[in-house]
């Protein structure tokens, strides 16, 4: 039973190239909106979250 030849060094490029492509994944989510939608969506989230304290019952 042998175990298959692994070269460590592509091996690690490809970790590096996934850790990267994760990395720009999430840069993308987070600089690619326009101003006005992270606007938008903020107060939506704000409007949500009041409206979940305002209906919260206090012991």
């Amino acid at each position: 039973m042998m175990a298959d030849i692994v070269n460590l060094r592509l091996q690690r490029k490809r970790k590096a190239r996934a850790v990267k492509e994760s990395e720009a994944t999430a840069n993308r989510a987070k600089f690619g909106t326009p101003k006005g939608e992270r606007k938008l969506a903020q107060a939506k989230r704000d409007r949500e979250e009041k409206h979940l304290d305002d209906h919260e019952i206090e012991k």
